[in-house]
């Protein structure tokens, strides 16, 4: 008898229990991967760690999509208003050149075909086949959340971005570099995936400007 209510008893905390964390709303939980915790964040939620207004990249690229990939190098410099990016073939010839600013994005082609859009991301994909997703890539690139959207983020215990789900695609840090630039720990190796395309990034050399 008393060891049936006891049961009883025990199986209504183990409920109790497992219908908190809906209730509290928690955004911080240990994630089943051993020293990874996973941090929720809601729209309009600042980006968790510092964000770098300017910087410039070179590194290399690898995109395998449905319809179309490519491979070579990548020159980005990046500010809080434009973006140019060159994306290289492995002889190091321009396939495109992207520029986005104040009046939208301009995308030129090896042959000089120039085209035009209001965003990068559906100029990529109509033009060279498949969806380079700059507004999350500039906070991506550095080891953050795009901040207006709702992620997941995984931190390692030393507080490094190991992986964010964000807007369908999934980021994965594979390295960072082992000297970072003082006061940042810089991705040197990430993975992009989504349903039907995956993006590689090899940064070669970071440059910084406060």
């Amino acid at each position: 008898m008393f060891n049936s209510i006891n049961n009883h008893r025990l199986i209504a905390c183990e409920l109790l229990l497992c219908l908190l964390p809906l209730f509290t709303g928690c955004a911080v939980f240990e994630s089943r991967d051993v020293g990874v915790t996973t941090i929720v964040t809601r729209p309009g939620e600042a980006a968790a760690s510092k964000v770098i207004a300017d910087f410039g990249l070179i590194g290399r690229v690898l995109v395998k999509a449905d319809k179309r990939g490519f491979s070579g190098g990548v020159h980005w410099q990046h500010t809080a208003d434009s973006d140019e990016i060159l994306l290289l073939s492995p002889l190091g010839q321009t396939v495109a050149h992207i520029d986005r600013g104040p009046e939208g994005v301009r995308l030129i082609t090896s042959e000089q075909k120039t085209y035009y859009a209001s965003n990068v991301e559906n100029l990529t994909e109509d033009v060279l086949g498949w969806r380079l997703p700059l507004a999350g890539l500039q906070f991506w690139i550095l080891g953050t959340h795009f901040p207006l959207t709702m992620s997941e983020k995984d931190l390692d215990t030393t507080g490094r971005t190991v992986a964010i789900r964000q807007d369908g695609w999934r980021i994965t840090y594979l390295d960072y570099f082992s000297q970072p630039v003082p006061a940042y720990n810089l991705p040197r190796v990430l993975e992009l995936s989504r349903i039907d395309l995956k993006l590689k990034l090899v940064i070669d050399n970071w440059k910084i400007r406060d």
